[in-house]
């Protein structure tokens, strides 16, 4: 019976293994897209059924949502020049708490999916002479600009978090790390348990 129990115990725990990180994804990428397309959906406001009831339909905030973003993409890459994206930019300068919100999401967005990628050069950073060391990424090469020759920036990325903190360090204590950023990223992001296989 003992045996018998241990057995199920230890199915249990596997499947919980299995089942729990699947279906926590899956819940959370279902709430996001749920969340966008409720908020976006405009066809409440514009369909209505043949009682004249508001007619809602479903995964029409998302495709709007892609929509707007290939329109974008489209007028950025082949109608707006430099002269209109120097415009806009002096016009966003006008509204402080909106220039702030848009440029830190801006350069955070750019950071993982623009052409210049920011977290693109894992490191090892030597922290104390006892040995403790920390993964990080190279952000900035060159800290001339605020009278550092000789030392670089580095973002250490926070375990379970998007949090993380820029450090400056000296060119002799970082060490490339000979692995893909995202795997990097993604085995620091887990806090150490996946990534490196």
């Amino acid at each position: 019976m003992k045996r018998l129990f241990r057995a199920l115990l230890n199915y249990f725990v596997k499947g919980l293994l299995i089942v729990v990180p699947l279906g926590a994804a899956f819940f959370l990428m279902f709430w996001v897209v749920s969340r966008i397309d409720t908020g976006l959906n405009l066809s409440t406001e514009i369909l209505v059924d043949s009682q004249g009831k508001p007619l809602y339909v479903p995964g029409l905030g998302i495709l709007t949502v892609i929509v707007i973003i290939l329109i974008a993409g489209i007028l950025v890459t082949n109608v707006i020049t430099d002269p209109i994206k120097k415009w806009f930019m002096r016009w966003l300068n006008r509204v402080p708490l909106f220039k702030f919100l848009y440029s830190s999401i801006k350069d955070l967005t750019e950071a993982f999916v623009g052409e210049e990628k920011k977290f693109n050069e894992p490191v090892l950073v030597e922290v104390n002479e006892f040995g403790l060391k920390k993964i990080g990424f190279l952000v900035q090469k060159d800290m001339k600009a605020l009278n550092l020759p000789g030392e670089v920036a580095v973002y250490f990325p926070m375990s379970y978090s998007f949090a993380g903190q820029v450090v400056i360090v000296s060119v002799d204590k970082i060490k490339p790390i000979d692995r893909s950023a995202a795997d990097v990223m993604k085995f620091v992001i887990s806090g150490g348990v996946s990534g490196l296989e």
